[in-house]
C-alpha cells in the first residue's frame, strides 16, 4: 500500500495545460472543488462536483493516479458511512458524506500530483508566510514520497528474511511492525542529520530577507484559466443553491 501511495502522490513534470499553469491558479482550482464538495447537499451535487473534479485531471494525464488515491480512501470511507449510521443518519446521508470525504482526498491530490515542491515554496512566498514555516512545510513535502518508498523498501527486505506482518492477532501485528519501524525512524534521523549540514554549509539563516531567483508570473492563459476557474465555480454555486 506504501508503494502505492507514493506512486500516486509522487509529482512528475508532465507538459500538459494544467502543470504549465502557475501554481496560484493550480491551487484556487483545488481550493473551488474543495468548497464545491463542501458545498453539496445531495448525492446529485456530490456526483457533479467528482466529475467536475475528474475533468482537470484527464487534462492533465494523471486520471489514474488520482483515482489511486482514491481508491485507497474508500475504506476510510466506509468508515464514514458507518459512524454516521451508528449516530442515527439515513444511508443516502452516510453516502453523501463518504462521497464528498473522497472528493476532498480527490481535490487535495489533485494540487499536489500536478504542483512541484518547490512550485508550492514560491506560492507560500508569495502568501507572505514566514520563511522557517515555509521551508519546514516544502521539506515535509518533499520527504513525504521519500519516506513512503524507504517504508516499501523496509518491508520487502524484512519479508525476504521471513517476517510476516499479515499474520497473527492484533498485538502481535503491533509488534512485527517494530523491525519496520525502527529502521525508518534511523533513516529519517540521518536524513535529518544531513539536511542540517546542508543547511548550515549553505549559510541558511544569515540573511533576514533572501532574494529569490524564481518569481511568480501570471501569463495570459493563467488570468483565462482563473476566469474559468471562477465563473464555473460560480455556476454550480448557483444550481447547487437554487435548482438541484
Amino acid at each position: 500500500m506504501a508503494k502505492v501511495i507514493y506512486e500516486g502522490l509522487k509529482f512528475r513534470y508532465k507538459t500538459t495545460l494544467i502543470h504549465r499553469l502557475d501554481p496560484r491558479v493550480k491551487m484556487v482550482l483545488s481550493i473551488a472543488l474543495f468548497a464545491l464538495a463542501l458545498l453539496g447537499s445531495n448525492f446529485y451535487q456530490e456526483a457533479i462536483t467528482f466529475v467536475v473534479t475528474t475533468v482537470p485531471a484527464v487534462i492533465a494525464k494523471s486520471l489514474r493516479r488520482l483515482m489511486r488515491v482514491v481508491a485507497l480512501s474508500v475504506t476510510f470511507g466506509v468508515f464514514v458511512v458507518v459512524i454516521n449510521l451508528v449516530a442515527g443518519g439515513t444511508i443516502v446521508e452516510s453516502i453523501v458524506l463518504a462521497v464528498r470525504f473522497l472528493e476532498i482526498v480527490a481535490s487535495t491530490s489533485l494540487f499536489f500530483v500536478t504542483t512541484s515542491p518547490d512550485e508550492l515554496e514560491y506560492v507560500l512566498r508569495w502568501l507572505r508566510m514566514p520563511r522557517d514555516f515555509v521551508f519546514a512545510f516544502a521539506t515535509s513535502i518533499r520527504f513525504v514520497p521519500v519516506l513512503l518508498m524507504d517504508l516499501t523498501q523496509i518491508i520487502d527486505a524484512q519479508r525476504s528474511r521471513g517476517l510476516e506482518l499479515d499474520k497473527g492477532g492484533p498485538i502481535k501485528r503491533i509488534r512485527n511492525l517494530i523491525p519496520v519501524l525502527i529502521p525508518l525512524i534511523v533513516n529519517s534521523l540521518v536524513r535529518s542529520g544531513e539536511l542540517a549540514e546542508a543547511m548550515e554549509s549553505r549559510g541558511y539563516g544569515a540573511v533576514k530577507k533572501p532574494t529569490s531567483m524564481n518569481t511568480l508570473r501570471m501569463t495570459l492563459r493563467d488570468w483565462v484559466a482563473l476566469a474559468i476557474v471562477l465563473l464555473g465555480t460560480t455556476v454550480l454555486i448557483w444550481l447547487y443553491l437554487y435548482v438541484l
